[in-house]
């Protein structure tokens, strides 16, 4: 990987952290990572993207590494609407018209979000677990039992001793969820140090805690992006040409090819073998090449039209 070059940008609510390679005039590749990981999960990524031509930026989510509020009176949100509106934030102050958008957990559902309500914004999309747009009004429908036990994590976080518990052990916790999410990756515990750092930012816990929370309606959204909240409701479908991905030995998600009918546009769903969640940094070179194949597969249908 080169030497990253951590630069800032200011939005609405954020002091954005964020990881800068390539050329000016490459095709812009926003990288998104997820809960609780952060920009290190594309550390193997960046060199081959940028051998293909992509300025690549890879920003740290709201609570997260050096990114900060602007403001103590802000709400420290961690749902969905908000991650989007980071996004969309991100792309607009450092004007950027479009760009492909990849990401994973939280990281995929802000790219989803951003695909699917600001289409014009996006020139592809790599989603890992396909459609995660989450649809907060069925949120008290029960799962099966199997699922429902790999929620743990999110209904520990609803109580108080959840809130104390990330506080007190946010390592032990993240680290246990990479084992279990990724029972096959065997990450060391240089890799796992170095992400953990990024869960020391003062905001952390609160950001986490109101998204597991804010998803299941325990708590109040920002008032700021309740708009985009009333349109996440409809579940609304993602039109811009997309490659999605599961991993088999994911233990979180147990497949998601069923999603397939809310992308209407040009799709393809992959499987990667025996990968877990963390799928760009547990299969980086599947990771790039899905990126470098959802461009031409959104070139072909501009070229056709």
């Amino acid at each position: 990987m080169q030497t990253p070059s951590i630069k800032n940008v200011s939005t609405s609510q954020l002091n954005i952290a964020y990881l800068e390679f390539g050329e000016k005039g490459g095709w812009p590749c926003i990288l998104n990572h997820g809960f609780p990981y952060d920009v290190r999960s594309y550390r193997e990524c960046i060199n081959p993207l940028v051998d293909a031509g992509a300025q690549v930026l890879v920003p740290y989510l709201r609570g997260y590494g050096p990114t900060q509020f602007l403001s103590d009176e802000i709400l420290r949100s961690g749902e969905q609407a908000v991650l989007a509106n980071d996004l969309i934030e991100f792309m607009d102050n450092l004007s950027i018209p479009s760009a492909v958008l990849a990401g994973y957990d939280w990281g995929g559902r802000a790219a989803c979000i951003v695909s699917a309500l600001w289409p014009e914004r996006v020139d592809a999309l790599v989603s890992a677990n396909s459609y995660n747009i989450q649809n907060i009004p069925r949120a008290m429908e029960p799962a099966p039992a199997i699922e429902e036990a790999s929620y743990w994590y999110q209904y520990y976080f609803h109580s108080e001793r959840g809130k104390k518990g990330l506080t007190k052990n946010r390592s032990d916790i993240a680290r246990l969820l990479w084992q279990m999410w990724s029972p096959t990756w065997s990450f060391t515990d240089d890799e796992f140090e170095a992400t953990a750092d990024s869960f020391n930012n003062p905001d952390f816990v609160d950001v986490v805690i109101h998204s597991y929370r804010h998803r299941y309606g325990l708590v109040a959204g920002d008032s700021t992006v309740a708009h985009i909240e009333v349109q996440l409701e409809q579940q609304p479908d993602i039109s811009v040409a997309a490659i999605t991905i599961d991993g088999t030995a994911d233990g979180v998600d147990s497949g998601t090819a069923h999603h397939a009918p809310k992308f209407i546009g040009p799709h393809e769903h992959r499987v990667f073998e025996n990968a877990g969640h963390n799928l760009p940094q547990e299969r980086p070179m599947d990771w790039v090449q899905a990126i470098l194949d959802v461009r031409l597969l959104a070139s072909s249908v501009n070229l056709a039209n």
